[in-house]
């Protein structure tokens, strides 16, 4: 029985917010509430998803990122030296329709200027008693979107200072985490394989940037981030292809970065998305060195549908042709809320996608 994460039954971070939570996110925006009632209501909330993850049959815990607005602002909110501007790429979906969203911008020096991840460590562990894992955005999120523009205006004079910098940050705040008894760290990154997609590729080269030389600035910014982790403590990545109301970023399989991000990430775990044929097969999977493992995202949070138990069981034989099964573990392909408004499904249907996961996961490795 495996003890350690990832287990064999995972989701990625956020969860769909409570209609309490997501009406008090908005009147505490407008100066309508004040913040030691949006606080209760928060903790309130993630108690109750504490014990839907229990529920469910889950070994790992998260807050469902109930105290964030997304899963990269609340970085922002804690650096000084980051704002937000309008982002170069935008989001979309099969129709082709087209949503803007804003990035992080620099404006000046980084610095941390308040906690970041380790108040919702503190709570989460204080009300569960299962592994908990705390999510945090990739470096490259908080450069990619807005590409040389990101510091355009903030006194850096490279991509690499920015990223010495930002990096440290990581080390302090993984450090801080470590303090406080965290040992399981999950990365979420969208920039590489979005880098892998030729059509993106040519509109980073039209707006002047190199997309080799950045899949390589972002892979050792990722190793600089996680560098001076414990032994102990388990770093996964998460390779997500976008994820905002059931739209996404790109598309494409892992094939044209598969052998330097999996051979080259110093990370224990990849948790890939697996969910349509946006994300090609699994042969690029061949890439991912021994003793690494991969957690595959089978079940979508982008569509209500319930999944076939039968045939995820299937994928996960054929991914087991590339990677050792008793390597690989299941989970959503992503977040079921990477803002607070969330993807179009409901509680009820996200329970059931947790509750197949863990049934395949006892069914396929006697353990989820």
């Amino acid at each position: 029985m495996k003890s350690n994460p990832p287990f064999r039954a995972e989701h990625i971070g956020s969860l769909l917010r409570p209609s309490e939570l997501r009406v008090a996110f908005r009147a505490v925006s407008e100066g309508k509430m004040d913040l030691e009632e949006f606080r209760a209501i928060q903790d309130q909330a993630i108690r109750d998803v504490v014990a839907l993850q229990r529920d469910a049959g889950l070994k790992m815990a998260g807050d469902g990122e109930f105290r964030r607005a997304s899963y990269w602002g609340h970085w922002v909110d804690a650096i000084d030296g980051l704002s937000t501007a309008i982002a170069l790429f935008s989001f979309h979906d099969e129709t082709g329709d087209e949503r803007p969203f804003i990035a992080a911008d620099c404006t000046g020096p980084l610095s941390r200027s308040a906690p970041i991840s380790t108040e919702e460590f503190r709570f989460l562990s204080g009300v569960s008693d299962a592994v908990v894992k705390i999510t945090m955005p990739s470096p490259s999120t908080l450069h990619f979107w807005r590409l040389g523009d990101t510091i355009a205006e903030s006194g850096y004079a490279s991509d690499e200072d920015y990223f010495s910098d930002l990096c440290a940050i990581y080390n302090q705040e993984i450090a801080d985490l470590q303090d406080l008894g965290c040992r399981y760290i999950q990365l979420d990154e969208v920039p590489l394989i979005m880098l892998a997609n030729p059509n993106i590729r040519q509109q980073v080269t039209e707006l002047g940037a190199d997309p080799d030389h950045l899949i390589g600035l972002y892979i050792q910014a990722m190793n600089d981030a996680v560098s001076n982790r414990a032994d102990d403590m388990t770093s996964g990545m998460h390779i997500c292809r976008g994820n905002f109301k059931g739209r996404w970023l790109t598309e494409g399989g892992y094939d044209e970065m598969a052998e330097r991000v999996f051979g080259d990430v110093n990370v224990d775990a990849f948790f890939l998305e697996y969910d349509s044929e946006r994300a090609g097969d699994f042969s690029p999977l061949r890439f991912v060195p021994e003793g690494k493992r991969v957690v595959l995202g089978l079940v979508s949070t982008k569509a209500p549908g319930l999944e076939d138990a039968d045939s995820l069981k299937r994928r996960i034989e054929e991914a087991a042709k590339h990677v050792p099964l008793d390597r690989l573990s299941i989970s959503p392909q992503c977040g079921f809320a990477s803002t607070v408004a969330g993807n179009p499904l409901t509680m009820d249907e996200e329970k059931a996608k947790l509750a197949l996961l863990v049934d395949v996961a006892q069914d396929v490795w006697g353990s989820a």
